[in-house]
C-alpha cells in the first residue's frame, strides 16, 4: 500500500491566504514552558526539578476553518441547501461521503482563471474513457499548488463553474476538490469578470450550487500530479468542529501496490 499525502501543511505568516485569513502560529519551546509546568503541580517543584529545565512543546494558533488544506460544508456555501433544507455544517457531514474512490480531473494545462465548463468535463471523460459514478471523490489538477506560499496562489490555477459543478453532482459525486486556493476561478479574476459584465450570476457561482444541490469540496490540496486518473481510494475526514462551515483533514490517497 502507498499513500500519498495530498495536504498542505499550515504555515505561520503565508502570504498564500488574504490577509485576515493568514494563519498565526506562537511557538513555545521546552524552555518557554518549563515555568508554566511548574503550576500544574501546585509549587511542589521548580524549574530546577525538569530535567535540564525542559517543559513541553506547544503551539498557540490563530486560525479560520478554512486555512490549510480543508474540507467545506454545504453550510459555507449557503444558509440552506437541497432548495430550502438547513445546510450542515461540517459535524453533520456524512462520513461515508468523506472515503472512496479517487478520481483525477487534469486541467493543468488551461491558464490562470480559466472556467471550466460542463462541456470540458464531460470531454475530459469521454477521452479518458471513464464516468463518474456515485461515491467517486473527485480531485482536480490546475497546477496552483505550485505557487503556494506566494501571494500569486490567490491567482493561480483553473476553477469550476456551476455547470460544470452539477455535472459531476448529477453524476453521483458528493465530495470533489482543488488544489487551488477556491473551487471557483480565482476571486481575484472573478471579480474582474463581474466588473466588466455586471452578471451576478457568477459571484462564487460553482459555490452556491449548494443552494441546489447539497455537495462538499476540498481546497488547498497537493500532490495531484502523482496521482493516476483513477484506481486509488481516498480518505478526507474532517476535524469536527461543531456548527462550522469547513473542517481541516490530512487527505490522502491510497494505492495498492
Amino acid at each position: 500500500m502507498k499513500l500519498i499525502d495530498l495536504s498542505i501543511p499550515v504555515e505561520d505568516g503565508l502570504p498564500s491566504d488574504p490577509p485576515p485569513q493568514v494563519p498565526h502560529i506562537e511557538y513555545l519551546r521546552h524552555k518557554d514552558t518549563a515555568q508554566i509546568m511548574t503550576t500544574y503541580f501546585n509549587g511542589g517543584i521548580s524549574v530546577s526539578d525538569l530535567p535540564e529545565g525542559n517543559g513541553w512543546a506547544i503551539e498557540n494558533v490563530r486560525l479560520t476553518t478554512h486555512s490549510g488544506t480543508h474540507l467545506d460544508a454545504p453550510y459555507h456555501f449557503y444558509p440552506t441547501m437541497n432548495n430550502g433544507e438547513r445546510a450542515w455544517t461540517i459535524d453533520e457531514v456524512p462520513l461515508e461521503w468523506c472515503i472512496g474512490n479517487g478520481v483525477k480531473m487534469d486541467f493543468s494545462d488551461k491558464p490562470d482563471g480559466y472556467k471550466i465548463s460542463a462541456a470540458d468535463v464531460a470531454d475530459y471523460f469521454a477521452k479518458a474513457g471513464y464516468t463518474p459514478k456515485v461515491g467517486d471523490i473527485v480531485l482536480l489538477q490546475t497546477g496552483a499548488d505550485k505557487r503556494w506560499g506566494t501571494a500569486e496562489y490567490l491567482v493561480a490555477g483553473a476553477g469550476m463553474s456551476a455547470e460544470a459543478t452539477l455535472w459531476l453532482i448529477d453524476h453521483g459525486v458528493r465530495v470533489m476538490g482543488t488544489d487551488g486556493w477556491s473551487w471557483d476561478v480565482p476571486l481575484p479574476i472573478e471579480a474582474k469578470e463581474f466588473a466588466k459584465s455586471g452578471d451576478t450570476s457568477i459571484i462564487w457561482e460553482a459555490h452556491r450550487v449548494g443552494r441546489e444541490k447539497a455537495y462538499c469540496h476540498l481546497e488547498k490540496l497537493t500532490n495531484l500530479d502523482k496521482l493516476p486518473l483513477t484506481g486509488f481510494q481516498i480518505s478526507c475526514l474532517p476535524v469536527n468542529v461543531k456548527g462550522a462551515s469547513a473542517g481541516w483533514c490530512r487527505a490522502v490517497a491510497i494505492i495498492e501496490e
